[in-house]
């Protein structure tokens, strides 16, 4: 069971940090794979030297799509969920909290105005509130209580850095590489 993330759209320029930001809370909320239908090139730059330097490398993916109704009638396909995050879908606080465990989930957040068929095709249409709101809280939300909060102590593996918890100021622990000769 996994987690992928559909990332519908992305508004050249104007959406750089907001792409860069929804990658970035899939990645340390547990999901491991992003799809993407448009990027820019420093954005999968940003994803893989955070990957690099973080850890993750081996354990997150991103994919640029160019036909995302294909992607969610294959998902459909081989039995994943359908999440879309919208806030016009039923409120988070009136769902059982009974999520799909156990499939794999493919949470649609768009960019843009969302296609309508989205709406139809989506198993689920989840809204973290019925205002409107940004994708990127909306993502850490619902990650937050798919997992249970287990998301928050997620690490990953070969990362350069790990930050030390503490209470007063920053303190990062840096991996020193072997040289090769």
């Amino acid at each position: 069971m996994s987690i992928a993330v559909l990332r519908l759209g992305h508004r050249l320029v104007r959406d750089d940090r907001t792409t860069t930001h929804v990658a970035l809370v899939s990645r340390a909320f547990g999901c491991k794979k992003i799809f993407m239908t448009d990027v820019d090139e420093s954005i999968l730059e940003t994803i893989k030297r955070v990957c690099d330097d973080w850890g993750g490398s081996n354990e997150f993916d991103v994919e640029i799509i160019q036909d995302w109704r294909s992607l969610l009638k294959t998902w459909k396909k081989n039995n994943g969920i359908i999440v879309h995050l919208t806030m016009y879908g039923i409120n988070i606080e009136h769902l059982s909290h009974d999520y799909p465990h156990g499939k794999n989930i493919l949470v649609v957040i768009g960019a843009s105005k969302v296609p309508k068929d989205v709406y139809f095709i989506a198993d689920m249409n989840i809204a973290v509130g019925n205002q409107p709101h940004s994708e990127i809280a909306a993502l850490a939300i619902f990650l937050d209580r798919y997992f249970q909060g287990k998301e928050l102590i997620n690490s990953f593996d070969n990362a350069k850095m790990k930050i030390v918890p503490s209470s007063r100021g920053k303190i990062v622990k840096i991996r020193k590489l072997k040289k090769s000769n």
